[in-house]
């Protein structure tokens, strides 16, 4: 296999292609792996979209191809290169920092589960992709895509562009080819809003479809991990990989076991099968009206484009219910954070911690964590220009998810999230699924763990006001950033939001129409 190799376009390249140039020997692994490395030397200075790169990737590829000539495929997935968001942990030669110096040189017991069954199948872990420090959840002045180990990563559609956080390292190494495709973690956006920002595709699990065991925590009620690629068909096939039950996450034991198939066949490519054209038709999908009026500033750069799908949808077949509305939106607008997710850190971080196997800054709560941050490495760490606040609220207020008062705020949010929010709508009105600019999607169903696919829908248009976050320099807003549809469903409801999102997809073909400021040279 030392001949020479025949690449397709990496930018924009599918499973399909990658894994039929693997089996014609037109292609090899080590010779994928290769062409991603250089991608990312090309783009890293600009974007810095990687924490590290896997020392070990290439020796794992060459060793796959020799499996693959001697007859043996682990999956069909067999040799395609990933990345990991920076708090997936693993148990090699790379990091688990979660983008912070705290947690610099740690050691962890064994793999994730996820990174575990993507070994298992036969994908190469080319590397962590930066982050957001902590996930976005330390202070209140916060960049989306800021942590000390990297810098500032950037998106590459206008110059020093917001990519979105806190996966922002994953969507950009996607959108840029630097991997066939890679998962992120979300607790309210992070998978969603840095697929949108980045024109691809991003599925946020219901909590409990995929384990959770060894990733850095922020809530074991909001976190779930998912894939990040360049088409629903391909988020699918990684989705299949790390969905399952795992006895170390026991909300994944809450996931429902598939249906049997009348024709006798074996559910285990069901996502990748919900891909097909006919997705949308008879599918009863609402508007949340009130949730594009009150937040009508958020959205307002994406409202054109998006209620121009509307009519691609009923041409596809699709039943529109307008006025879907979360009845309690209003009440959760006035709520200035969730004290759900702050208690949830307070006991979570410590379980994690307590489980590594060398813990160098013998760091074991959140109070030993901001103390390492305020007076260890206050400059790389960016303290107190980005300060500490949301730990702060935490060590002042004594809370955590065992307290007492913690059950009336979780019951707080599954009200606003449920019965007042997405699962409300759903069942007054029949609904398959809600559709929403990504931008204002993913806070609800956030509260209760319920599904998400973002679909890329087009661009902010020219006339879009620049705007830069209020922390950082990066672009939030800027004529060209591309912008996303989502599709929003109840619990375990990821094969009807991918058979809906497909069908989207190959409608509008949107990830094809925009123009990057920088991408790679080959």
């Amino acid at each position: 296999m030392d001949g020479p190799s025949i690449l397709p376009n990496l930018i924009n390249a599918t499973a399909d292609e990658l894994i039929s140039g693997l089996q014609s020997r037109h292609l090899t692994s080590l010779h994928l792996v290769g062409a991603y490395i250089n991608r990312v030397h090309q783009v890293q200075d600009a974007l810095h979209p990687i924490l590290e790169l896997n020392p070990d990737a290439k020796s794992i590829a060459a060793s796959l191809d020799a499996e693959r000539q001697q007859g043996k495929v682990r999956g069909p997935l067999h040799g395609l290169p990933v990345l990991l968001k920076g708090n997936i942990g693993t148990r090699d030669g790379m990091q688990t920092t979660a983008g912070s110096l705290a947690l610099h040189g740690a050691r962890l017991p064994a793999d994730s589960t996820v990174a575990a069954k993507l070994r298992d199948q036969g994908l190469i872990l080319l590397g962590k992709a930066s982050l957001t420090e902590w996930s976005m959840f330390r202070a209140d002045n916060w960049p989306h895509a800021w942590n000390p180990i990297s810098g500032q990563t950037y998106g590459a559609y206008c110059a020093k562009q917001c990519p979105g956080g806190s996966s922002g390292g994953s969507a950009v190494a996607v959108d840029l080819g630097l991997c066939w495709a890679a998962l992120g973690t979300e607790t309210d956006g992070s998978i969603i809003f840095p697929c949108e920002r980045n024109n691809i595709v991003g599925i946020k699990p219901t909590v409990g479809l995929t384990s959770r065991f060894l990733v850095v925590p922020v809530s074991e009620h909001q976190d779930t991990v998912g894939p990040m690629a360049r088409t629903v068909e391909d988020a699918a096939r990684l989705l299949q990989v790390i969905a399952g039950p795992d006895p170390n996450d026991r909300y994944t034991l809450a996931s429902p076991p598939p249906p049997p198939r009348l024709d006798g066949s074996n559910s285990s490519n069901k996502y990748l099968r919900a891909c097909k054209l006919s997705g949308l038709e008879g599918k009863r999908i609402g508007i949340a009206r009130n949730v594009l009026d009150i937040s009508q500033s958020e959205a307002s750069h994406v409202a054109g484009a998006f209620h121009d799908t509307i009519s691609v949808m009923k041409s596809a077949g699709a039943t529109i219910v307008d006025d879907a509305d979360f009845t309690a939106y209003g009440d959760w607008k006035k709520r200035k954070f969730n004290p759900v997710t702050r208690a949830d850190f307070a006991t979570n971080l410590p379980e994690f911690l307590a489980q590594l196997e060398h813990n160098p800054n013998d760091i074991h709560s959140v109070r030993d964590l901001r103390a390492f941050t305020q007076e260890t490495r206050p400059v790389e760490e960016g303290y107190p220009q980005r300060n500490t606040r949301v730990w702060d609220y935490i060590i002042e207020t004594d809370i955590d998810n065992k307290s007492l008062e913690f059950e009336a705020l979780y019951q707080q949010n599954l009200y606003l999230g449920g019965e007042g929010g997405i699962l409300g709508a759903l069942d007054r009105y029949g609904l398959h699924a809600i559709a929403l600019p990504t931008t204002i999607a993913s806070s609800i169903p956030a509260l209760v763990g319920s599904p998400i696919i973002t679909v890329p829908l087009g661009c902010m248009p020219a006339d879009t006001p620049v705007e830069i976050e209020k922390a950082g320099d990066a672009v939030e807003r800027g004529p060209g950033i591309p912008c996303g549809i989502s599709f929003l469903g109840a619990k375990w409801s990821e094969e009807t939001l991918i058979e809906i999102a497909y069908a989207f997809e190959q409608k509008t073909q949107a990830r094809n129409m925009l123009q990057r400021h920088v991408e790679p040279a080959s």
